[in-house]
């Protein structure tokens, strides 16, 4: 048996897949205050589904996969350990300066954001490697010992470690960390040549800075996490979902938590292109996960899922770089949790301020005033307040009902209805701008699209979404309630390793070059057979940073094999680099020659085979009224069909507006479009004209 938790800003969601391939899904309030708290009662709420005690079916367990926001919270928030950082004398201003980008050039009233580590907490060690890995001046211990004392009495709790060239030469990096584990024991540090070895100084820096910063609560939260899980009678292994879009053992997510930053939104793209390739068979799927407090957008072509390598936590230049590619996912404020509200000028908003989990939305009695999304929706006939989580949770009708009409109808001058209906429209708007951003700003059309909608409340206007679009198809898939734990059922067992090595293809350094690739295929081998082990397949793949000359940023390049062994190799490098820079930016220079900065190499290990099926035991709908009245704007209270998911013959379509239930969410499908359901357990919805 296996478990996939994903814990959300206001849900905790839980997918249990059974050996025979049996899946059933759960929720269970997020708990903010105490993250295992939520992700122990979610597994509570399954075992009392299942009408047998926690720890029995803990113990049937053989993985527990786990996806989780708690490092970039504690980074949003300030919450992450006091660093310090060590780097060469005379650089102490790598975090300060960063790349030199701005947001807005123009706009000089912006502050310049603080560095992640402050310049209080920064000290400059002697020592000085060169380009060619020679010591220019030796590693001044005696220093370095008087640094660690002057750290201890600032309190410091973890140490950041980034010398110049330490990526040709991590002798004196070495050192240090001999020193610190000597001198400062119980202090995490981290290694910047270990960690990452980039040729670029400040993302470098900045990702060895995050990581030595999230050590001490992230090693806490895995270790507890596990004890926890173990306590109440599990015995398996435990995997932690990565920003790369696979999982790692719960130990080693511990000593590399900068991994961790997008842990959770990376699996919705891997449940997309599952979903793309099983029921629409399309080149290219918008996949967007609709939370409580935000929408997560990603993107699927061509069978692939697109990588980032300007990872920001926080707004771009605003923010700070993580230094790692990760699977490109934008969020935004948006969600069924989602507040509206009225600015001084009379117009209405909504987000990107959340009710989260607590209090929540005004339907949920506990306490919320503010109308959110998920109000609005209630308002207008869109959700059962009878059957929300399958019954388990009853809504206030009034409740929500009072909070739109005392915070926003006298100031628009709008019925309840209306003012409900613009909050899901101005809500359909942003998350329509949030995908053009991500589409057309790539050259992709979003009109010949699939749009993939996942999350609690993806049902409640991804119609509308995908109309205002033009998509040909939206699909909710049966699972989508809690995509991104339906993809970390299915992602690999994954870990990567880098190198820096200059060569160009004119004066091609074969021998130093697959001396390389030699040493990142033993790394990534060594990761098969340790905690890859028992893996039912492994692949390596390898990728080159290449440009052309002067040029200042470089593309990955996919590599045909492992090493070089002839000039036609090197050639074919050349050119698979001139179709993947066409491809990027639009042009290539076929006469040029390349330049190589860069090798990385990257080792899944599958844990099993295949993508996962339907749903079972699901509770489709109270079956007290075939249907009820919602309101769809010009044409006011409509009969509008109630359905389950089950009750949908494949393939057979079905005309709305009718909205679809389960326990766990709320498809509505408008007038003018179209419902059916996949063999997969998927619906399909042809939009609609608006209304």
């Amino acid at each position: 048996m296996r478990f996939a938790v994903d814990t959300g800003g206001t849900f905790t969601d839980l997918l249990v897949e059974e050996d025979d391939g049996t899946l059933r899904m759960f929720k269970a309030a997020t708990t903010p205050d105490d993250p295992i708290r939520g992700v122990i009662d979610s597994l509570q709420v399954a075992a009392d589904g299942m009408e047998m005690p926690l720890g029995d079916l803990l113990g049937r367990g053989s993985l527990f996969i786990h996806g989780t926001t708690r490092a970039i919270n504690a980074i949003i928030t300030g919450n992450t350990a006091k660093t310090a950082f060590l780097t060469t004398a005379g650089h102490p201003d790598i975090l300060v300066l960063r790349e030199g980008g701005r947001s807005d050039v123009f706009n000089f009233t912006v502050p310049y954001p603080e560095p992640y580590v402050p310049r209080a907490l920064t000290w400059e060690v002697a020592e000085r490697i060169n380009t060619d890995a020679e010591v220019l001046q030796p590693l001044d211990e005696a220093q370095v010992i008087t640094i660690i004392d002057e750290m201890k009495a600032a309190g410091v709790e973890a140490v950041a470690v980034c010398l110049l060239w330490s990526i040709v030469n991590g002798a004196h990096e070495k050192r240090i960390g001999e020193l610190l584990a000597e001198h400062m024991p119980g202090v995490p540090f981290t290694l910047s040549h270990q960690l990452n070895p980039s040729l670029r100084e400040y993302r470098r820096a900045s990702s060895t800075a995050i990581d030595a910063s999230l050590k001490p609560l992230m090693g806490a939260y895995m270790r507890n996490l596990s004890q926890r899980l173990k306590d109440a009678g599990f015995g398996g292994r435990v995997l932690i979902v990565t920003s790369g879009a696979g999982v790692i053992d719960a130990a080693d997510a511990a000593e590399t938590p900068v991994h961790l930053i997008n842990s959770g939104p990376s699996m919705a793209p891997v449940a997309g292109r599952h979903f793309t390739d099983v029921d629409a068979k399309a080149e290219t799927a918008i996949v967007a996960d609709t939370g409580g407090t935000t929408y997560d957008l990603s993107l699927v072509r061509r069978g692939r899922i697109p990588w980032t390598r300007e990872t920001w936590v926080g707004g771009e230049y605003r923010g700070h770089m993580t230094g790692f590619p990760s699977v490109d996912v934008r969020s935004i404020g948006a969600g069924g949790g989602s507040i509206a509200w009225v600015d001084d000028g009379g117009l209405l908003h909504v987000g990107p301020q959340s009710a989260s989990a607590v209090p929540g939305p005004a339907a949920y009695g506990n306490g919320g005033t503010e109308p959110t999304l998920t109000d609005a929706c209630v308002v207008l006939g869109y959700v059962d307040p009878d059957f929300f989580l399958g019954g388990s949770m009853k809504l206030d009708a009034a409740a929500a009902r009072s909070a739109i009409e005392d915070r926003l109808c006298a100031r628009l001058n709008l019925s309840v209805e209306d003012a409900a209906l613009a909050i899901v429209r101005i809500a359909t708007e942003n998350m329509v701008q949030a995908i053009m951003d991500i589409t057309i700003n790539q050259g992709i059309d979003p009109a010949k699209a699939v749009l993939i909608g996942g999350g609690g409340a993806a049902g409640l206007n991804s119609e509308r979404i995908g109309a205002r679009l033009g998509c040909p198809m939206v699909l909710i898939p049966d699972v989508g309630a809690a995509l991104s734990a339906g993809g970390a059922l299915m992602s690999d067992l994954m870990a990567d390793a880098r190198a820096t090595l200059f060569t160009t293809s004119a004066e091609f350094d074969r021998d130093g070059v697959n001396g390389v690739l030699a040493d990142l295929k033993a790394r990534c081998e060594a990761f098969a057979a340790g905690p890859g082990a028992g893996a039912v397949r492994t692949e390596i793949t390898y990728m080159a940073e290449a440009r052309y000359p002067h040029q200042v940023w470089e593309i990955e390049v996919p590599l045909r094999g492992d090493s070089f062994g002839s000039e036609g190799d090197v050639r074919q490098l050349v050119e698979d680099f001139h179709a993947a820079h066409e491809e990027v930016f639009a042009i290539k220079d076929a006469d040029s020659e390349i330049e190589v900065i860069g090798w990385s190499a990257r080792v899944s290990c599958t844990l099993r085979e295949g993508g996962i099926a339907s749903l079972s035991d699901t509770a489709e709908g109270t079956g007290e009224q075939p249907s009820r009245k919602a309101w769809f704007g010009a044409g006011g209270w409509l009969d509008t069909g109630i359905r389950s998911f089950d009750s949908l013959s494949v393939d057979e379509p079905v005309s709305g507006p009718v909205i679809v239930e389960n326990s766990f969410t709320t498809v509505v499908v408008g007038p003018g479009a179209t419902v059916s359901r996949r063999p997969s357990g998927s619906l399909a919805i042809v939009p609609g004209g608006q209304d």
